[in-house]
């Protein structure tokens, strides 16, 4: 592993005095070599692309913040986990660091884990899918991008990369490479995002879902959609901008939504991909502890975690 740093200190909580109690903090362990398969928590400390994008910084402390608030939930996982220790965006080199993060999590796929990468500004996505392509190198795999995120993050990476281009990166090495670029993305704010990247979107066949439209009565019908994109690809990448939430739910993000997609309608859609039987790898980007209240979006974040990590 090539993690920048390490330290399995920061998992702390309460022990409760009931047999067959544990929590994370007891549970989790630090991975290495020949570890039964798992699941990884691999951060990637960086807001570099954040603030390339002209957004509020502080998303750097996002994986320290999510280990925080995850190491007293309780722990109901038959399998085992690991923390893989955090990759840092070093001096403004966004790009180093994606590379190092990819090599991390192709090494995680390897050796049969389930990798959750803890960002870090969205930026973190082409870090995070440059590891599932190189594990996956081979007869042009499509791996499916399902994206929960207020924005499309499709602007031009021409001028710079940023936390607003990682899929456009995507879909350029997907073109380059030969392979199908399969994306959806799902809660996005239609005031948030330009008529341009709405453009761009349909020139790319993006399933594209809005924040207005999830809703109790449409979660069957969207869940249906999810699971059918996801049974026409070979692997599916999860990528989760909190973001998406309403600010009431998630204040200490990037980019705060005026409206969201609440989290009692996110979770079934995140339990229909985690039970698609095709997730390889998700993450989840732009939690802003600078910006949190009470600790509340880290606490979200950690739930979110903990729901992904239900799989054995």
């Amino acid at each position: 592993m090539l993690a920048d740093r390490c330290s399995m200190a920061i998992w702390q909580g309460r022990v409760d005095p009931e047999t067959d109690s544990p929590r994370w903090h007891q549970r989790i362990q630090a991975l290495v070599a020949n570890s039964e398969p798992g699941v990884v928590l691999l951060g990637f400390a960086s807001d570099e692309g954040v603030r390339r994008n002209h957004g509020r910084v502080g998303a750097v402390g996002g994986p320290l913040a999510m280990r925080k608030a995850l190491a007293n939930l309780a722990w109901h996982r038959q399998g085992p986990a690991y923390d893989a220790g955090d990759v840092v965006c070093v001096d403004g080199d966004l790009e180093s660091a994606q590379a190092r993060l990819g090599h991390n999590v192709c090494a995680v796929l390897d050796d049969g884990h389930l990798p959750i990468v803890l960002g870090g500004g969205h930026e973190v996505a082409f870090g995070s899918w440059l590891g599932i392509a190189e594990h996956l190198t081979g007869a042009a795999p499509r791996i499916g991008i399902i994206n929960f995120d207020a924005h499309f993050d499709l602007r031009d990476p021409a001028q710079a990369h940023s936390s607003g281009t990682p899929f456009a990166q995507i879909a350029k090495q997907c073109a380059e490479r030969g392979w199908p670029f399969a994306y959806a993305c799902l809660g996005v704010s239609r005031a948030s995002n330009t008529r341009a990247l709405y453009q761009r979107a349909a020139e790319m066949n993006v399933l594209v879902r809005e924040d207005r439209e999830i809703r109790e009565a449409s979660l069957a019908a969207i869940s249906a959609e999810l699971q059918a994109f996801a049974a026409g690809c070979d692997a599916i990448y999860l990528t989760i901008d909190i973001d998406v939430l309403p600010a009431c739910e998630a204040p200490g993000v990037s980019a705060p939504a005026a409206r969201g997609v609440p989290l009692a309608l996110l979770e079934p859609l995140l339990e229909a991909v985690r039970d698609s039987g095709k997730l390889r790898l998700a993450d989840l980007a732009e939690l802003n502890p600078e910006h949190d209240i009470d600790g509340r979006t880290a606490r979200v974040a950690a739930r979110l975690i903990h729901l992904l990590s239900l799989t054995g």
